[in-house]
């Protein structure tokens, strides 16, 4: 089984990502939680654009996938898990876990760290927080991510099932958590007392810069309330708060252009 899955990683990778997208799409056409001022039509076609382009990058500069390389750790004995020879059901949870909390780090390192910062605004200067917003990043902050989380798999020596089975849920906890949709009050608690909900991670992207140092979790609530970076809410409210960073709010900066050479740009 676990041979199998190795083999098919990157149709099981495209294959949650497209079903995800497709869901959350129509979910947010059918329950959208805020307005739009701008559409689909204008925003889509440039966020679908970057991750093509992050996808061809990461083919070119780092042709294994991760889990291919977490094969590769293993059969080299490195790693936590490896070294103590964990079973196969704790390396695979743990594994998951830390991988978790590993991006919860990278994601507050790159929130402060300036030269990170740089790459990661372009994530917060979309206008609108929609399912696309989840997959909008800088090719090179893309490549950066996959050189950490290959440093994390060698210090971890995680199973590659796990690895594999993390990057699917890691996409589609993004595609989630980014979307335009609305829950009632209470599913949304529930759910939030362990996952990341839309409400809670639209406070990520506020143009209040205290508000934008939240809610830094992509798929378990746990690290922001353990680390203390959780925000309930936004002080403006759901539907009053505006989306984006204050210096980029030209609707050109939604062009494709525009994005990729945000980092480069003092405005």
């Amino acid at each position: 089984m676990a041979t199998y899955l190795l083999d098919h990683a990157a149709a099981i990778r495209l294959g949650a990502f497209a079903g995800v997208l497709l869901v959350m799409a129509l979910w947010e056409a059918l329950a959208p939680r805020r307005p739009q001022t701008h559409g689909r039509l204008t925003r889509w076609p440039n966020n679908l654009g970057v991750v093509l382009l992050d996808t061809l990058a990461v083919r070119l500069l780092i042709p294994a996938s991760l889990a291919a390389f977490a094969a590769y750790v293993g059969g080299q004995g490195w790693g936590v898990f490896n070294l103590l020879s964990a079973p196969g059901f704790v390396a695979v949870i743990g594994s998951i876990l830390l991988l978790d909390l590993a991006i919860y780090g990278q994601h507050v390192a790159f929130h402060a760290v300036p030269l990170f910062w740089r790459l990661h605004r372009m994530h917060h200067s979309d206008l609108e927080f929609d399912v696309t917003t989840g997959i909008r990043f800088h090719p090179i902050e893309i490549l950066l991510s996959v050189l950490i989380k290959m440093a994390v798999i060698a210090v971890l020596g995680p199973p590659a099932v796990a690895v594999l089975t993390f990057e699917v849920i890691l996409n589609a906890s993004s595609l989630f958590n980014h979307s335009n949709v609305r829950l009632p009050d209470w599913l949304d608690a529930a759910v939030r007392a362990v996952l990341v909900t839309p409400d809670m991670h639209r406070v990520h992207h506020s143009v209040a810069r205290a508000e934008t140092d939240s809610n830094f979790g992509f798929n378990l609530s746990v690290w922001d309330r353990v680390f203390g970076t959780y925000r309930a809410r936004p002080e403006a409210g759901q539907l009053e708060m505006t989306i984006g960073i204050p210096k980029f709010r030209d609707a050109s900066e939604l062009r494709l252009d525009r994005m990729l050479t945000q980092p480069f740009r003092m405005k």
